[in-house]
C-alpha cells in the first residue's frame, strides 16, 4: 500500500493512542456542551428581551395616558401636526427613547405620530382592545415597521374612555441588544470550554499512565489474549477483590476446586467452605508453594496481592506428581532393602560355602532351612490374617523393609480382614502412609517395633498402627493431619506433609475418622475407623479367621 493511499491517510488522520483519542473526545464533548448551553440560554433570552420591550412600551403608554391634559386636549382640539397632543407625544417619545407615541380618539384617528403626515388618519392596526379598556402588549408590523407595542385606553377626568395611547419600540433595537449580549455569552462559553479542555487533558494524562499509552485496539487485543491465556493454560488462576469475593476463575481452577462459573462474585469462604484451601487462597496462611488438598487432589498454591487490595492465586495439580513421589520413596526404600538383602545374601552364601567346604553338610542344610523358613513364615502369617491381596502384598513388602531397618513388624493374632473391601486402594494408601511414618519413628530405638492391627466390626474396619518411637505430643495430635506439616527433611521430588492429611481425607471420604494418640507401651498410636469399608457384614469370628 502506498503512503498516499486513502487507508493510509485515514490511519494518519485518526490518533491511535488512548491519550489522544480520549483528549479529542473530551474536547468534543466540552465544545458540544458549551454550544448546547449557549443555545439553551439564547433561546429564552430572546423571549425575555421581547417581553421586556413590550412591558417597557406598555409602561410608556400608561405613563402617557396618565399625563394630565392629554385627554382634554384630545377632545377639545383638532388633530394637527403642531397641536398640543402632538407636542406632548413628541416630548414623551424623546424622553423615553420610544420609536413612536401615537394618541388616537375612539374612532382610531391619530392626534400624534412620528410621521406628521399620518396625523388625522386612521391607525393601521386594530385599536379595539385598547378602546374597550384593555391593556395590550404585542410585537407587530405597522407603518414604521416591526416594533414592540404597548396600548392602553385614554380616559378623561371622569374615567370615560376617550381614546387610546399606542407606544412602539423599534424591534431592531431588541435584536441589537440580543446580538450585543452574544460576545459576553461566548466569552463565558469559551471559559467553560477552556476549563473542560484542561480537565480533559488531566483525565487523558491519567488514562495514559494507567493504560501505558496503548491504543484501544491494543487494549482490546490484550484482553482477548488474556482471556485465551487464562482459559487455555493448565494452571488454575483465581482472582479475588479486596472484599475476598471471586472475580475471576479460569477453567483449570474450576476443575481443580470443583466449582463452576456461578462462583464468580461470591465470597471465597462461601464458595469453597472452611478448610486449608480457603485459608491459603484468602491469605490467612502465608508462604510460597503451599500444599493443600482439595477433594482427592494435591494442589500447590501461590498467592500474589494486587495494587487494588485484591489478590491473584495460582494452583498447580500435584496429585500425580505426589503419587509418583510416594512411589519413588517406596522404590528407593525397596532398592535400599534389596541392596541390604544382597549384602546379607552374600554373607549367607559365604557362610554356606564355608560349611560345605568343611563338609558340614547337616549344618549347611539346617542353615538354609532357617533362612528360607523365616521369610516364608512371615509371608504366611500375614496372608492368613489379611485376605485382601493388595494389602497383604503391601505388608509383606513392608515387613521385609522393616527387617532390613532393624524394626520388627508385628501383625497381632486378632488381626483379620476378609477380601471384601469396597476401596482396597484407599486402605492401601492409608496403611502405607501410616506404616512408613511408624518405621521412620521406630528405626534406631531400643526394641524397635511396629504393630499393625486390622479388625472388622460389622461392615466397619478399624485399623491401628503403633510404634516404639518418641510419640506425638498431645498439643500436636491434630496439627499433624494438616497439609504441609512434617518433622522430616523434604525429599528430592518435593515437600512433605501430605501423607497424614491424605489419611484423614480418605477416611472422611468414607464417613470415617483418623486420630492420633499414645500407644500403651509408649510411642504413637494411629487409629483409623472406616464404617462402610466392606461390601457385606463379616460373619466369621476372629477365631474362625485364624
Amino acid at each position: 500500500m502506498s503512503p498516499t493511499s486513502p487507508a493510509r491517510r485515514l490511519r494518519l488522520g485518526l490518533p491511535r493512542r488512548v491519550f489522544s483519542q480520549v483528549l479529542l473526545m473530551q474536547l468534543a464533548i466540552a465544545a458540544g456542551v458549551a454550544v448546547l448551553a449557549t443555545g439553551l440560554f439564547l433561546a429564552p433570552l430572546s423571549d425575555q428581551l421581547d417581553d421586556q420591550a413590550m412591558r417597557r412600551a406598555l409602561a410608556i403608554a400608561q405613563t402617557t395616558a396618565a399625563q394630565p391634559g392629554i385627554a382634554e386636549d384630545l377632545t377639545s382640539t383638532a388633530p394637527r401636526p403642531d397641536g398640543a397632543v402632538q407636542t406632548a407625544a413628541d416630548r414623551i417619545r424623546r424622553a423615553s427613547g420610544a420609536e413612536y407615541v401615537v394618541i388616537m380618539n375612539k374612532e382610531g384617528v391619530r392626534w400624534s405620530h412620528t410621521d406628521r403626515d399620518q396625523i388625522g388618519k386612521v391607525v393601521s392596526t386594530d385599536p379595539s382592545d385598547a378602546l374597550a379598556g384593555q391593556d395590550v402588549m404585542e410585537i407587530d408590523n405597522g407603518t414604521l415597521g416591526r416594533s414592540a407595542r404597548g396600548k392602553v385606553p385614554l380616559r378623561d377626568g371622569e374615567g370615560h374612555i376617550v381614546g387610546a395611547v399606542s407606544v412602539g419600540i423599534e424591534y431592531d433595537s431588541v435584536r441589537a441588544r440580543l446580538i450585543h449580549s452574544i460576545p459576553g455569552l461566548l466569552a463565558y462559553a469559551g471559559g467553560a470550554l477552556a476549563v473542560g479542555a484542561l480537565a480533559a487533558y488531566l483525565i487523558s494524562r491519567r488514562v495514559q499512565k494507567q493504560t501505558r499509552d496503548l491504543a484501544f485496539s491494543d487494549i482490546s487485543a490484550l484482553l482477548a489474549e488474556r482471556e485465551a491465556m487464562l482459559h487455555g493454560i493448565r494452571e488454575g488462576v483465581v482472582a479475588l477483590d479486596r472484599g475476598g469475593r471471586i472475580r475471576l476463575l479460569n477453567d483449570e481452577a474450576q476443575r481443580l476446586l470443583g466449582l463452576d462459573g456461578q462462583a464468580i462474585g461470591r465470597p471465597l469462604d462461601e464458595a469453597l467452605g472452611e478448610g486449608r484451601t480457603t485459608d491459603v487462597l484468602a491469605g490467612r496462611v502465608t508462604g510460597t508453594d503451599l500444599l493443600t488438598v482439595r477433594g482427592q487432589r494435591v494442589l500447590i498454591a501461590n498467592r500474589m496481592p494486587t495494587d487494588d487490595g485484591g489478590a491473584v492465586a495460582t494452583l498447580r495439580d500435584r496429585t500425580e506428581l505426589e503419587q509418583l513421589g510416594r512411589e519413588l520413596d517406596s522404590t528407593r526404600g525397596l532398592i535400599d532393602a534389596l541392596r541390604a538383602q544382597d549384602h546379607e545374601h552374600a554373607n549367607r552364601m559365604h557362610t554356606l560355602l564355608g560349611l560345605l567346604e568343611l563338609e558340614m553338610y547337616e549344618e549347611a542344610a539346617e542353615f538354609v532351612g532357617e533362612v528360607a523358613g523365616a521369610h516364608r513364615v512371615t509371608a504366611e502369617q500375614i496372608t492368613e490374617k489379611i485376605r485382601d491381596p493388595l494389602l497383604a502384598a503391601l505388608l509383606v513388602g513392608k515387613a521385609t523393609v522393616a527387617a532390613e531397618r532393624g524394626v520388627a513388624l508385628d501383625v497381632p493374632r486378632d488381626t483379620a480382614l476378609p477380601d471384601l473391601l469396597v476401596d482396597p486402594g484407599g486402605l492401601v494408601t492409608i496403611v502405607g502412609n501410616l506404616v512408613d511414618n511408624a518405621l521412620d519413628a521406630a528405626a534406631g530405638t531400643r526394641h524397635a517395633r511396629v504393630e499393625v492391627s486390622v479388625r472388622t466390626e460389622g461392615r466397619a474396619v478399624v485399623l491401628r498402627v503403633r510404634d516404639t518411637g518418641s510419640g506425638v505430643p498431645a498439643e500436636q495430635r491434630e496439627t499433624i493431619f494438616t497439609e504441609g506439616w512434617s518433622t522430616k527433611e523434604p525429599p528430592a521430588h518435593g515437600k512433605r506433609g501430605i501423607g497424614l492429611a491424605l489419611v484423614r481425607r480418605l477416611a472422611e471420604r468414607q464417613g470415617g475418622s483418623a486420630r492420633a494418640g499414645e500407644a500403651p507401651e509408649g510411642g504413637a498410636e494411629f487409629t483409623v475407623v472406616l464404617p462402610e469399608a466392606l461390601t457385606e457384614p463379616e460373619l466369621a469370628t476372629t477365631e474362625e479367621a485364624r
